[in-house]
């Protein structure tokens, strides 16, 4: 089984950083890192012919096949792994430059080309011509510490079902209403009309398709279909077509901007929040990850090898590079939210990180602290560099069964392996 986790970004309070750098004996320091990252910007996953069947106007074509790590994409994640590479040396984790520490660093992936390809750039930034490996399966292979966990035990599908339903009371139908604003907002900008009840003859009509969920295949244990799954799908990709920095006449077809891009991301955060954070379809997706993120802090605590855990006991910062779905899915687990401006509540946007930092205090136990960092949109779409002047967006998490109300909200290794503990199911862990 291989583990892929990507880049984190650090701390954005450089002054306070640089004070923690120079730690004085019997200070607490910065001892591990881990970030789970999503891969960066791609295309979208549906074809233009799949997309254009509910679209007045062509959807715009993209440089590369769909699903894949876009050309902008990979010098955004360069900028980031650049950026780690500072963060890090700043908190004496890394050298400035050069490649004699390069073995403190574990880069890995899942098996996408979209994730392998974030890995590279990441690397390319983090460690320039150090010739860094990727950890991965072979490519198109199924990893299950990103997919496929639901294979490692035996799934209640009816009771996946019950429990997304109990979101909506039994009624998928009841999500037509309650985001009906947004939904006839994105049926405009597709119809290019600004009227209610704008249709174009020979298109699909979004507002019309029948909702519905039903038991899913592979990873999903179920499956949302209708206005509001279908609608998330195109306002992602209108976000991708932003942060990628396309022309605004291409962005939407020029119909819409920044801000209406961030109102409709509402309807996929609604959708993610249903088929995504619903608490067992994350144990069944996220147990197998989360175990082996524990069991990596664990050895890195311990300095010595620990069973499950990725990396060695050596090195210092291990990068997972994956999707979306598995940051939405861990912090689903921890009951983790996050909100940067620009951004809808618990997006996981492209090369988006959750880290989880271990800090030694002399004296005490270890503490764990988790935060979300991720390149603003208007970075993104400029592909302005990320530097400790000018860093990337940072929201620390908050844990609710394990936090202190202190700097960092920590949690203590004790309560951090008792909180994960209680939410990982072992059926799904290899």
């Amino acid at each position: 089984m291989f583990f892929a986790l990507t880049v984190f970004l650090g701390c954005i309070g450089v002054p306070a950083a640089r004070a923690q750098t120079k730690s004085q004996v019997g200070e607490e320091r910065l001892k591990f890192v881990l970030v789970l990252t999503r891969h960066g910007v791609r295309s979208p996953t549906w074809t233009n012919d799949r997309l254009n069947e509910y679209s007045r106007d062509p959807w715009p074509k993209w440089e590369v096949e769909p699903g894949e790590l876009t050309p902008h994409g990979k010098i955004l994640m360069t900028q980031f792994g650049t950026y780690y590479r500072a963060w890090f040396a700043d908190r004496g984790l890394l050298s400035a430059d050069g490649c004699s520490d390069a073995g403190a660093v574990y880069i890995g992936g899942d098996t996408d080309n979209r994730t392998i390809d974030t890995a590279h750039s990441l690397s390319q930034g983090l460690l320039p011509g150090c010739g860094t490996i990727i950890h991965s399966l072979e490519r198109g292979t199924q990893d299950v510490l990103f997919h496929g966990a639901a294979k490692l035990g035996k799934q209640d599908v009816q009771f996946g079902l019950f429990a997304v339903a109990g979101h909506i009371g039994g009624d998928a139908a009841a999500l037509l209403p309650a985001y009906k604003m947004p939904l006839q907002v994105m049926q405009q900008v597709l119809s290019g009309c600004f009227e209610a009840g704008c249709a174009v003859d020979g298109k699909k009509f979004l507002l019309k398709i029948q909702p519905s969920l039903n038991s899913g295949s592979g990873d999903h244990v179920a499956e949302l279909k209708g206005p509001l799954s279908t609608a998330a799908t195109f306002a992602e990709n209108f976000q991708l077509e932003y942060l990628d920095g396309m022309p605004d006449a291409e962005v939407g077809w020029g119909r819409i901007d920044e801000a209406k891009v961030h109102s409709l991301m509402a309807l996929h955060a609604a959708s993610s929040e249903l088929v995504q954070r619903t608490p067992y379809i994350a144990r069944i997706q996220a147990s197998n990850l989360l175990f082996h993120i524990v069991r990596t802090l664990e050895q890195a605590r311990d300095n010595k090898t620990v069973a499950g855990a990725i990396a060695s006991p050596q090195q210092k910062i291990v990068f997972l590079v994956g999707h979306d779905t598995n940051i939405s899915n861990v912090a689903a687990l921890l009951d983790a939210h996050w909100l940067i401006a620009g951004y809808q509540r618990d997006d996981a946007a492209p090369g988006g990180a959750l880290v989880f930092e271990l800090w030694q205090r002399p004296g005490k136990e270890d503490d764990v602290r988790i935060y979300y960092t991720v390149q603003t949109p208007a970075q993104m779409r400029r592909a302005s560099p990320v530097s400790l002047a000018e860093p990337p967006a940072r929201a620390t998490v908050f844990i609710p069964q394990c936090s202190r109300a202190e700097e960092g909200v920590p949690c203590s290794w004790k309560e951090f392996e008792r909180v994960t503990g209680a939410a990982i199911d072992k059926q799904f862990v290899r």
